[in-house]
């Protein structure tokens, strides 16, 4: 990321934790933000979206279940992270907000990179080339895919809400468009 975009986002997490949660952390919030990705991204590759309904907002749920219904296998497949195969995590765009009620809200978008070894073309919908990485030697070759995904993660902080993260976008592009 830019120095720029660096420093704003350590800027809102001061923010958050000066006005919001003075026990929030980023390393914290990270862990969580993996094994939710890794829960969520395994149900949806099971096809097991009431299961969802706690950990994903409505809107997004409707969307998931019309595209899921339509993915080939091995795309559904190739959704699924393993905790341990996500290769490297980063946090995108974070935003802090109020609705016209005056509600108080806090978005946290973040990128993973994880490997999956679902059967997938060399090239999948939209002629984007994916990743692929070959493990072990000649006799037990075994190919992994590269492959992002993004999740954003929002939070109400009006008194009395519910202190939950609810994932509010998800986004696996070249699988799940």
């Amino acid at each position: 990321t830019s120095p720029f975009a660096w420093l704003r986002t350590r800027f809102y997490y001061l923010l958050i934790r000066l006005y919001f949660d003075q026990e929030f952390s980023i390393e914290e919030f990270t862990r969580g933000a993996k094994q939710a990705f890794s829960v969520v991204s395994k149900l949806l590759s099971q096809r097991k979206l009431d299961l969802l309904e706690e950990l994903v907002s409505a809107e997004v749920l409707q969307v998931l279940k019309e595209k899921i219904s339509l993915l080939p296998d091995s795309h559904r497949d190739a959704l699924a992270a393993d905790i341990d195969a996500i290769m490297y995590t980063t946090e995108g765009d974070v935003r802090i907000y109020y609705d016209d009620d005056g509600r108080k809200f806090v978005s946290i978008l973040m990128c993973f990179w994880y490997l999956n070894g679902a059967n997938l073309p060399d090239e999948v919908p939209g002629e984007a080339k994916v990743f692929q990485i070959v493990l072990g030697d000649e006799n037990t070759k075994e190919k992994k895919h590269l492959l992002t995904a993004n999740y954003e993660f929002q939070r109400e902080f009006t008194e009395g809400a519910k202190p939950d993260w609810t994932i509010t976008r998800i986004e696996h592009p070249r699988l799940l468009e």
